[in-house]
């Protein structure tokens, strides 16, 4: 695999789909800023001509060869020689720089309030990015080297690209080659069964790796967007694996990919699911507890869930962990939060209503042209222009199995805006019960990810200052969404940061008293469970019971479900 590649599937894999503050985001909303914008200029035309004058300076600099207009460093366009020392190239980029930057002063400049700047600024930057040079053939010097050098091969190869997206692929780009992976083969390969399936879910339990086990058994519950089985990746970066290495007897839930029909399934259905699946997680390993964890809008899922049990009195869950996950998002953690408006959220509501479902395919898409250059110029130029095959990446290949959320779940989690059920404690009714998850007092796990833009670590941290809980740890990793949560020791680069003790009320004071530790963060959690997780005992022989005897090998059949 080329650097290049690598570098493509990196950067891509900071970009994972998630339910994010962009699903109460309305084009209407976006076209009415363009609007605004539009009349501004109408009614203010000095403001306009004063920035065209501004335009017309810089253009004439760069005619002159006088202008120092160059790329940020972290813009990875410009990066060929030949932007540096061809004057036709290097006019051509400064001029695109020369608009980029005078429309971003033009919108300051405009009278505008905070959300319809924003949403201007928003819509501006994704038409610019889109007029970069470095998206047509001639603009692309790597590009036409490229073509050179191959005797036209390249560029057949990306008419083929482009022709496999149009007829396989939705006419959406392609982020990944797909062709080495198979679910159950080189991924989803750990040895476990299905022990108990209803229409919404299949409850696998993992195959014992030691001779003796814990006896407090563990659940992970994952996201409803994406297929369980990222849990069990691939062999190096398996949750499912490393939980199994400590002894721990290892569950996972599995949902099932929901159709039309499926529209009533909402939050609390979910939740109720969990509920019967704890009963036979705890009828197969005869315990009286287990632990849990939850990712992302699984966070949600389980954190709704203890909220519920904590009400009816039911202590069955011991330990938690919540990683990546924002159960009280504010519009100022990212600046797609920003956007947002009730109106943009009621519009999201009553389109997911009317087709049943929110369709996967239709979110992910809608998530690329929220970062349109890390997900949809960089494989233009990749796999047309350089006529190069994205890259074979088992993160990327995971990203873009997803499933569809129900109506119902996708109005409760817009809920979550307006509402704030679990930063109101017993205020809120939410997903068939008060929530209020000052109750919920077990010992918790919190991890984010430094670089994380789609659960900011700083919303991630406000999760600490809303439960019960007396013995909390909070683990910040040197990384972005996917891979804080993958993060299996080995790798050199890795680190998270730590600070002992009850995490205090502001992150500033928490980061004030943290210390970078080395490595991944995954041994200290190890360390963390296996403290919670009971004494040993021999292995059971198999999985399952008598009442649920092992049905369909992991990863089940709802990872294959479309």
């Amino acid at each position: 695999m080329s650097k290049q590649k690598i570098n493509l599937g990196d950067e891509a894999a900071q970009n994972t789909v998630a339910l994010t503050a962009m699903m109460g985001l309305a084009r209407e909303d976006l076209m009415g800023a363009v609007a605004l914008m539009m009349r501004e200029v109408t009614a203010k035309p000095a403001t306009t001509t004063k920035h065209l004058k501004a335009l017309g300076d810089d253009v004439v600099k760069i005619l002159k060869n006088e202008s120092d207009l160059a790329p940020e460093a972290k813009d990875k366009r410009f990066m060929d020689i030949t932007f540096k020392y061809n004057p036709i190239y290097r006019m051509g980029m400064q001029y695109y720089l020369a608009v980029q930057k005078n429309v971003g002063t033009w919108l300051a400049d405009l009278d505008l309030d905070e959300m319809e700047k924003a949403r201007a600024t928003f819509v501006s930057q994704m038409i610019i990015d889109s007029i970069s040079p470095t998206n047509t053939l001639v603009g692309n010097p790597a590009a036409i080297k490229r073509a050179y050098e191959s005797g036209g091969m390249s560029l057949i190869k990306g008419l083929q690209n482009a022709y496999r997206d149009l007829t396989e692929n939705g006419g959406q780009v392609s982020q990944v080659d797909k062709r080495p992976f198979k679910v159950g083969e080189n991924l989803a390969t750990s040895k476990g069964a299905v022990v108990y399936k209803t229409e919404m879910m299949e409850l696998i339990q993992y195959a014992p790796s030691t001779e003796q086990v814990h006896a407090i058994p563990f659940l992970i519950i994952p996201p409803q967007i994406n297929k369980a089985y990222v849990n069990d990746l691939s062999p190096d970066k398996s949750i499912v694996r490393f939980l199994g290495s400590l002894g721990l007897t290892t569950f996972l839930v599995s949902w099932r990919n929901p159709r039309v029909e499926h529209r009533d399934w909402g939050l609390a259905e979910y939740v109720d699911e969990l509920i019967k699946a704890s009963d036979v997680i705890l009828e197969i390993t005869k315990s009286k507890k287990l632990n849990v964890s939850g990712a992302c809008s699984g966070g949600i899922t389980t954190a709704t869930f203890l909220s519920k049990l904590a009400n009816l009195g039911d202590n069955r869950v011991n330990a938690v962990s919540l990683m990546v996950n924002v159960l009280d998002p504010q519009k100022d953690d990212s600046e797609v939060g920003a956007l947002v408006s009730e109106h943009g959220i009621e519009l999201a509501r009553q389109r997911s209503a009317k087709k049943g479902i929110l369709e996967g395919d239709s979110l992910g898409r809608m998530f690329a042209w929220m970062r349109p250059n890390d997900l949809i110029w960089n494989y233009v130029i990749n796999n047309y222009l350089m006529g190069q095959d994205p890259p074979p990446f088992d993160v990327l290949f995971w990203n873009n199995d997803t499933t569809n959320l129900p109506a119902k779940l996708h109005s409760d989690y817009l809920d979550m805006y307006p509402k704030q059920p679990f930063a109101n404690p017993g205020q809120v009714e939410f997903a068939g019960h008060v929530v209020d998850l000052t109750k919920v007092k077990n010992d918790l796990f919190v991890i984010a990810g430094v670089t994380d833009h789609i659960t900011p670590w700083k919303a991630c941290y406000r999760t600490t200052q809303l439960v019960g809980s007396e013995n909390i740890e909070f683990i910040l990793s040197h990384s972005g969404h996917i891979q804080a949560l993958l993060n299996p020791p080995g790798n050199p680069k890795s680190k998270y940061y730590r600070n002992e003790g009850k995490p205090p009320p502001t992150t500033d004071e928490w980061m004030a008293g943290a210390t970078e530790m080395p490595g991944s963060w995954w041994p200290l959690w190890g360390e963390w469970l296996k403290a919670r997780s009971g004494a040993m005992k021999a292995a059971p022989a198999d999985v399952g019971n008598k009442n649920h005897p092992a049905g369909d090998a992991a990863p089940g059949r709802y990872a294959f479900n479309d």
